[in-house]
C-alpha cells in the first residue's frame, strides 16, 4: 500500500478530541530483587507493606547494608522483615562511557548533543523540580534561575529524568519529563515573578510610614506580617496558597504514572504551616487575629506522595537573609526606643522566616525526605545524590492495618553513626481498594502520549521538524513510520485488514497542549501491498499548525485496536523567529535510499524511519529559510554516541542557485555507516555555515537514531 493512499484515507476520516487523563496505576507485581522492585516501590497490599528507606553516613549514602541491619515498627509494634533488597538508580559505571560535560566541550568548542531517550528498565533518577512561583519573591526567583541553569549545565547526568514546573503555570507534569537540557533551559528562561505570588518583590517586606505606637509597617508585635511599603502582594494573592497545594496534587498523581521512585523538589519562599496573612486593621480599627492551620491540608499531600512512591524535598528559597534594619527600611522612632525596635524587628523577620519554612519542612520529613534551608545554593547536588539508591523493606501486615486509619512506620538502622530516612506512615487502606477503576484503552494511549518513557508493543518512528505550508503558515511536520508487522491482520473478503488509532500532541514549553489531534482507520491491503508493508512499513505525515516561535515536545502514539498494542514516541523542536531575516535550519529527516527511482543522493525511501543496520547508507534532508543566493554556505555532518564524536565528514558546499521558492533550500545528504560501528543510540549532527559573512557563525541541527545489527 503507498504512502499517497494511505494518507488520503487517513486524512479522510473524522477528527476526534482526546483528552489527556490521568490514570490509576496498576497493582504492581510480587517484588524481586531486580529492577523490577524500583517499579513498585511503596506498596501496601493484604500481604505485604513495603517501603523506601535511605540510609546515609557523614551525608553519603550507604549501599553495602543487609536485612539484619534493620529494625521496622508499626505503630510501635516490631515488625518481621518479610522482603529486602537494595535498589541503584544509577547506571554500572563500568558499563556506562563517559559522556562529555557541558564545561568541557565549551572550552573545546564542541556542541554537546542531547542525551539519548531513556528507556522504562534502565536505572535512572527521577526528579520533578516545582518551581512554586506563586509564593516566590521577585529577588528569590531570580536566584533560582541561576542555581537550575548551573544545575542543569553541571550536575545533571544523562540517565537523570528531570522536570521543571510552576505552581502558577498551565498543569503539564508528566509530560514535561526529560533528559534533554535543552527543553529543561528553556524551561527556566520561562521561569518570572508572578504578580499573583503571596511574597512581594522582595523576601522581607521594608519598612515605610510607621508611626510608633501604632505597631510597624513589615512587622509586628505578634510575628505576623504585615506587607509595607517596599513589598506590594496583588489581590490575586489571597488564596494561591490553596492553589499551590492543588498544583503539588496534580504533579504528585502524575507522577504515579512513571515508575519507580521518584522525587519532587519543591521552591518555595513561602510553604507555611499555618497561613501567614497580614493582620490588616478593619474599617473600626480592630485587628483580624484569624489564621488557618494547613496541617491536614498538607498531611494528606504527603499521603498522596506515600501512595504514589513521591519523596519530596523542600527547598527554602529565602536562603540566607539579614533580619536587621537596611537602606531599604524607612524608620521614624525616637532614639531611646530605637533598641528595642531593632530587637523587635530582627525578632519578628526571624520569626517570618521560620513560619514560611514550616509547611514544607511537614511535607518533606512525612515522605522520607529533608528540606534545605539557610542556602543561597539550594543544594540541588545534595537532593540528587540522595537519589542514587534505596533500601526496600517489607513486612506482613496484620488485620489491624486496613481499619482505615493513619499507621506510624519507624525504621532503625543498628549500626552507628548512621542516619535513616523513611515515609512517615500510611492510612491503613489497602492498593486493592485503593484502586477501583482499571485504566480503559484511551486511558493508556493518552498515558503514552503524556509519559517521556516510548511504548514498545508496536514499532514507531517519528521526524519531527518546523515548515512552512503552503499558506506560508509555520507548522510543525511529522513524518511518522509504522512497522507493519506489529499490526494485527485479519482475512475479510480476500484482503488484510487491519484497524488503528494515531494519536498525534504537540506541548508547548510549559507542558500545555498547544495542538493534538486523533484519527482512526481500517487499513485494506491486498496481498501485493501487505507484502510491501510488511517489507518497508507504513509511512505518512501529519501536518500541525503552531501559532509563534519556541520549544515544542510532539508526541505520537499508534494503537492497534484488535490487539490494544500501543507504540508511541516523541521529539523536540524548536521554532525560530522567520520574521527576523536570519538563516535557519529545520530539523533533518532520516531514511533510507529509494531504490524504486533514479538513485541519487535526493532520492530518499522510508522517510521517519530511525533504525539503521551497520555498514548501510545513512540518507538525510533538511530545509534552510532566509538563504540568499549567492550566499557561500557549506554544512560538515558528524555523528556522535555518548557525547563523543565518532565520524566526522568533510564540508560539502550548499547550492543555493536553484531555488524554486525564494529564501528556501532542499539540502540533502548521504553518510556511510561503518560496519564497525557497536549496536546503539547515535545522533547525527549537521552544521550549516556561512562562509561569506564577516563573523561566520554555526548553526547546529540535531537528530537521533538507532543503529540495530
Amino acid at each position: 500500500m503507498s504512502t499517497k493512499v494511505f494518507l488520503s484515507l487517513l486524512l479522510s476520516l473524522s477528527l476526534l478530541v482526546p483528552v489527556l487523563a490521568q490514570t490509576q496505576p496498576a497493582t504492581p507485581p510480587q517484588t524481586q530483587q531486580t529492577r523490577d522492585d524500583q517499579d513498585d516501590v511503596v506498596r501496601i497490599t493484604t500481604n505485604l507493606v513495603q517501603i523506601d528507606a535511605v540510609v546515609t553516613k557523614d551525608g553519603k549514602p550507604v549501599t553495602n547494608l543487609t536485612a539484619d541491619d534493620f529494625e521496622i515498627y508499626e505503630d510501635g509494634r516490631k515488625q518481621a522483615i518479610t522482603s529486602f533488597a537494595f535498589v541503584s538508580n544509577v547506571p554500572s559505571a563500568t558499563n556506562q562511557p563517559a559522556p562529555a560535560r557541558a564545561k568541557d566541550a565549551k572550552e573545546k568548542g564542541i556542541d554537546v548533543p542531547p542525551a539519548s531517550p531513556l528507556k522504562a528498565d534502565e536505572p535512572r533518577r527521577t526528579m520533578a523540580i516545582v518551581v512554586d512561583d506563586l509564593g516566590m519573591s521577585a529577588e528569590s526567583m531570580g536566584l533560582a534561575r541561576n542555581q537550575l541553569r548551573k544545575f542543569i549545565a553541571e550536575k545533571m547526568q544523562p540517565h537523570d529524568l528531570v522536570a521543571i514546573i510552576r505552581t502558577g503555570g498551565e498543569m503539564g507534569a508528566l509530560q514535561q519529563f526529560t533528559n534533554d537540557k535543552r527543553v529543561l533551559n528553556r524551561a527556566v528562561d520561562q521561569l518570572k515573578w508572578n504578580m499573583c505570588s503571596r511574597v512581594g518583590f522582595s523576601v522581607l517586606p521594608s519598612i515605610g510610614g510607621a508611626r510608633v505606637g501604632t505597631g510597624l509597617s513589615g512587622v509586628s508585635v505578634d510575628g505576623t506580617e504585615v506587607v509595607g511599603a517596599g513589598g506590594f502582594v496583588g489581590n490575586c494573592s489571597a488564596y494561591t496558597f490553596t492553589q499551590t497545594t492543588m498544583a503539588l496534587r496534580f504533579i504528585i498523581d502524575a507522577m504515579g504514572q512513571l515508575p519507580g521512585r521518584k522525587s519532587m523538589v519543591v521552591l518555595s519562599d513561602s510553604m507555611p504551616g499555618e497561613n501567614q496573612d497580614p493582620e490588616y486593621l478593619n474599617d473600626f480599627g480592630m485587628r483580624n487575629p484569624y489564621r488557618l492551620n494547613y496541617t491536614a491540608m498538607l498531611q494528606k499531600i504527603a499521603e498522596k506522595a506515600i501512595r504514589n512512591s513521591v519523596v519530596i524535598y523542600s527547598v527554602d528559597t529565602q536562603g540566607l537573609q539579614y533580619t536587621g534594619l537596611t537602606a531599604a527600611d524607612s524608620v521614624r522612632v525616637p532614639g531611646h526606643e530605637l533598641g528595642m525596635f531593632v530587637h523587635t524587628v530582627m525578632a519578628n523577620r526571624s520569626a517570618l522566616l521560620f513560619n514560611r519554612r514550616a509547611g514544607g519542612e511537614i511535607i518533606a520529613r512525612q515522605t522520607g525526605g529533608f528540606q534545605v534551608r539557610n542556602s543561597n545554593g539550594f543544594q540541588l547536588d545534595r537532593i540528587l545524590e540522595d537519589q542514587s539508591g534505596y533500601y526496600l523493606i517489607g513486612y506482613r501486615p496484620t488485620d489491624e492495618t486496613f481499619n482505615k486509619e493513619f499507621h506510624h512506620i519507624k525504621a532503625k538502622v543498628k549500626r552507628s553513626g548512621m542516619k535513616l530516612r523513611t515515609r512517615f506512615g500510611f492510612v491503613g487502606v489497602s492498593e486493592e481498594e485503593a484502586i477501583r477503576n482499571r485504566p480503559t484503552p484511551r486511558d493508556l494511549t493518552n498515558l503514552a502520549l503524556a509519559s517521556p518513557f516510548a511504548a514498545q508493543d508496536i514499532q514507531l518512528d517519528v521526524t519531527s521538524f518546523f515548515a512552512k505550508d503552503n499558506g506560508a503558515n509555520m507548522v510543525i511536520r511529522s513524518f511518522v513510520y509504522i512497522d507493519a508487522k506489529d499490526l494485527t491482520h485479519t482475512i475479510v473478503n480476500g484482503k488484510h485488514e487491519s484497524s488503528i488509532e494515531l494519536h498525534s500532541v504537540i506541548f508547548g514549553d510549559n507542558g500545555a497542549i498547544v495542538e493534538q489531534l486523533s484519527r482512526g482507520a481500517t487499513l485494506t491491503f491486498s496481498q501485493s501491498e501487505y507484502d510491501e508493508a510488511r517489507q518497508h512499513g507504513i509511512a505518512l505525515t501529519i501536518d500541525m499548525p503552531v501559532k509563534k516561535p519556541g520549544a515544542y515536545q510532539v508526541r505520537v502514539a499508534a494503537r492497534d485496536r484488535k490487539s490494544s498494542r500501543i507504540g508511541s514516541t516523541g521529539q523536540f523542536v524548536g521554532v525560530p523567529d522567520l520574521s527576523k531575516n536570519r538563516l535557519a535550519v529545520s530539523g533533518i529527516v532520516l531514511g533510507t535510499e529509494d531504490t524504486s527511482g533514479p538513485q541519487g543522493v535526493g532520492t530518499m525511501a522510508n522517510p521517519g524511519m530511525r533504525r539503521f543496520e551497520r555498514h548501510s547508507r545513512l540518507y538525510f534532508a533538511y530545509m534552510l529559510y532566509n538563504a540568499s543566493q549567492g550566499q557561500n554556505l557549506v554544512s560538515q555532518a558528524k555523528l556522535f554516541r555518548d557525547g563523543k564524536n565518532v565520524f566526522s565528514g568533510p564540508e560539502m558546499p550548499i547550492d543555493t542557485a536553484n531555488q524554486k521558492i525564494p529564501g528556501h533550500v532542499f539540502a540533502p545528504g548521504v553518510v556511510q555507516l561503518g560496519a564497525d560501528l557497536e549496536p546503539g543510540s547515535y545522533y547525527l549532527q549537521i552544521v550549516v555555515t556561512d562562509k561569506s559573512a564577516k563573523k561566520p557563525v554555526a548553526l547546529v541541527q540535531w537528530v537521533g537514531f538507532e543503529i540495530v545489527k
